[in-house]
């Protein structure tokens, strides 16, 4: 039977202001990238996802990212590689304490916004992520966007790495993601997210935006907890795929 996990993006809040709805969506996912504190998330907010995903069997993964709350993560910025590293090993311990507090544990690391679309082609800013990695823990998975240089460097670090898709982000025909600033970037029908899920799971292909068919070959899957719907939409995906004869599980 062919198995995937399926992660989001969790813990996205700050003092009272709250983005994700964690406590639904952790009853759905298998995987929770935690916001560290450096594009949105506090130490409350980190404490509280990681007991919700500990008493949910959730993996807990450290999304790590550019220092930008006001932009949250998503804006461009050019970080030293010694400081860049430093910080990645700080977000990572940083929830490694709620995680172990928790009973559980960081399982895997996944950049965020700005910082993961860089990674996919710099040199630099890729080997700086892996260094404070390995920092933390030599031996955390790192879950990235297939062909990118982070896996790339990552996996010849000794650092185990796994693929992940997007089924509500249209792609290049280079495999890569759409900017979220180009119209179109953002894949808004709920069925159409749904089927492409189930596309990828199935085929490791799915249809860049000019319509070819390109090969997406991912363990996990990517579903945005910022986005309108949210929790319904992952439950569908869920539901159409283990109807299909998926296994939705952990890859942690």
């Amino acid at each position: 039977m062919t198995s995937i996990d399926l992660n989001a993006d969790l813990g996205e809040g700050f003092g009272r202001w709250q983005l994700t709805d964690d406590e639904r969506l952790l009853s759905v996912v298998t995987s929770a990238n935690v916001a560290c504190g450096f594009h949105a998330g506090d130490a409350a907010t980190m404490r509280r996802v990681c007991e919700l995903a500990a008493e949910r069997g959730v993996r807990i993964g450290a999304q790590v990212s550019y220092r930008d709350l006001a932009g949250f993560g998503r804006r461009a910025m050019d970080v030293p590689p010694a400081e860049l590293a430093a910080e990645v090993a700080y977000q990572i311990g940083a929830l490694e304490v709620f995680a172990r507090a928790a009973g559980s544990r960081v399982a895997y690391v996944k950049p965020h916004g700005a910082l993961y679309n860089r990674v996919v082609h710099d040199e630099e800013q890729a080997a700086a992520v892996v260094e404070g990695i390995l920092l933390a823990d030599a031996a955390l998975p790192v879950l990235g966007l297939p062909g990118s240089r982070l896996l790339d460097l990552a996996g010849k670090a000794g650092l185990p790495v796994v693929t992940e898709a997007f089924a509500d982000r249209a792609y290049t025909d280079a495999g890569t993601l759409v900017p979220r600033t180009r119209d179109g970037a953002v894949v808004t029908d709920p069925e159409a997210v749904v089927e492409r899920s189930l596309d990828l799971a199935r085929s490791g292909e799915v249809s860049s935006r000019s319509g070819t068919r390109i090969e997406v070959r991912a363990r996990s899957l990517c579903l945005h907890g910022d986005t309108p719907g949210a929790v319904e939409l992952a439950r569908r995906v869920r539901e159409r795929l283990e109807t299909s004869g998926i296994r939705v599980e952990a890859f942690a």
